[in-house]
């Protein structure tokens, strides 16, 4: 069943624990650090239930109606109706949640396809992805050990407890969890946590290997956020992404947490805990996702650079207009990757089931990871100090005497000063903002290190059909005759 935006805000108010430093959040629907970015998930759910988007944004199965993003796909045409569906959410918010309803339930539907890469607990996952859609629930996940956890070693030589969330104790009802996981980003405003393991796992290190799903109110379960950037933006005229678009990062702490069997999905087996991303399609449906979402904030980067040119003529420089065009080639070049995943998709991982071209989808995010800073850097320079020039803020315009003098003096042949500093203020909310640093952190680790991501091509790529590209050459020739005859005397 679809649901609405004023039920996806009631299911928020649950009792769950948010710190933000000493101060414990329990509903974030009404705390002002909070409050804005619960309504921007809310939106999209009340996009997703409007008459006219019934058709492109959800399905009917057996007399039911789901989010699009639960679609199971089997054909390219069925991709290509998630692909839009993506496409619809990551525009109305710009690109700026990565981690968005679609996200991990994307990742759960794709690893439905083959579910029995799960063993014992196939059945566990499939019954989730069932309850998921028919609740509408929005999951996000935790899938990486705190870094100071990295070296199990170090505490055992202290006497210490290793920091890493991981199964302390196993009951006729379920599994208790213990320890902390990073980064639960999207949290605040979610239903439910995916705790799991995208990094390997060495043999034992067993008892951290479970992967299971726990509500956010869970008994126990804490979340521990950064600074939020709702405490300092006061509207979204200073602040026009900050103040309605920080989807929150939180560690998460789990202080013996009791997990239902039925909810646990990989439990002591360390390589399983990993390949259950990359021998479904799970990865590969969440990473679609990821390039759709962030091809929608480069499209507003273009879009800010060319705006910011005009505002004071500099668009009629050639030197500016080749920057604009390498750009626009940025551009075009992630949407051309993004559309390789659909043109090249493949019958995977199971007959009768599609998924999108792994090798594309890999480039591609690899290509954000690498180019994200750089594309800032060309708006930054097309900027210059033009995003200093203006008043603190737009209260100037509540005294006479200022107002007249701000008009008067910031206008430009092209732009009003009230429309110069709008335009600066969002320029300033992508560059150079607490709101943007965290965004070019956040853009350079998404998927994890840069190895990590470089083996996500390597695993994906038939290395043997490249190798045979040059063997092909390599026996088009030998070597001279004359030389052969010489050798043999």
């Amino acid at each position: 069943m679809l649901k609405t935006g004023a039920e996806h805000l009631e299911s928020l108010r649950d009792g769950r624990t948010i710190f933000v430093g000493n101060e414990r959040i329990a509903d974030v629907t009404t705390h002002p650090v909070f409050r804005n970015g619960a309504q921007s998930i809310a939106d999209i759910y009340d996009m997703k239930c409007a008459p006219e988007n019934r058709d492109l944004m959800t399905f009917e199965e057996n007399g039911e109606r789901y989010s699009g993003y639960f679609l199971r796909a089997r054909s390219k045409a069925d991709l290509e109706f998630r692909h839009r569906v993506h496409q619809a959410i990551a525009d109305k918010t710009y690109g700026m949640f990565g981690r968005s309803p679609d996200h991990v339930s994307s990742f759960v539907t794709g690893m439905s396809l083959k579910a029995d890469v799960f063993g014992k607990y196939a059945d566990n996952l499939m019954a989730y992805y069932q309850r998921m859609r028919k609740a509408d629930s929005y999951a996000v996940y935790a899938v990486v050990p705190p870094q100071a956890g990295r070296n199990p070693e170090a505490y055992q030589k202290l006497n210490l407890p290793v920091p890493t969330l991981r199964v302390v104790r196993e009951d006729d009802d379920g599994v208790v969890i213990t320890g902390i996981k990073m980064l639960a980003t999207g949290a605040a405003y979610a239903n439910e946590i995916w705790i799991g393991n995208l990094t390997p796992l060495a043999p034992d290190q067993a008892n951290q290997s479970i992967t299971c799903v726990v509500p956010v109110n869970a008994p126990g379960l804490e979340l521990w956020s950064r600074k939020p950037f709702g405490r300092d933006t006061t509207s979204d005229f200073e602040n026009p992404l900050g103040y309605r678009y920080d989807e929150s990062d939180s560690m998460l702490l789990c202080r013996e947490v009791k997990v239902p069997w039925e909810n646990v999905f990989v439990h002591n087996d360390t390589a399983l805990a990993r390949q259950i991303y990359l021998e479904t399609a799970g990865h590969t449906y969440g990473n679609h996702q990821s390039n759709v979402r962030f091809l929608s904030k480069v499209k507003l980067i273009v879009g800010i650079a060319s705006k910011i040119t005009k505002a004071s003529g500099a668009d009629q420089i050639p030197a500016v207009r080749e920057t604009l065009g390498k750009l626009a080639a940025w551009e075009g070049t992630l949407e051309g990757l993004i559309m390789g995943q659909l043109q090249s998709a493949e019958e995977w991982p199971v007959q009768g089931h599609w998924c999108y071209n792994r090798r594309y989808v890999y480039a591609a995010l690899n290509w954000c990871t690498e180019n994200h800073s750089f594309i800032i850097d060309q708006l930054r320079e097309l900027c210059g100090g033009s995003v200093f020039q203006m008043p603190a803020d737009i209260s100037v315009m509540a005294a006479p005497e200022l107002r007249s003098s701000f008009e008067q003096y910031w206008s430009t042949l092209q732009t009003g000063a009230v429309d110069r500093m709008k335009l600066y203020k969002l320029a300033w909310d992508l560059t150079g903002s607490e709101f943007a640093g965290r965004h070019q952190q956040y853009e350079k680790f998404y998927a994890g290190a840069s190895f990590v991501v470089r083996n996500y091509t390597y695993t994906h790529t038939n290395w043997q059909a490249l190798e045979g590209i040059a063997d092909r050459l390599l026996e088009s020739y030998g070597v001279p005759a004359e030389y052969l005859k010489e050798y043999a005397l």
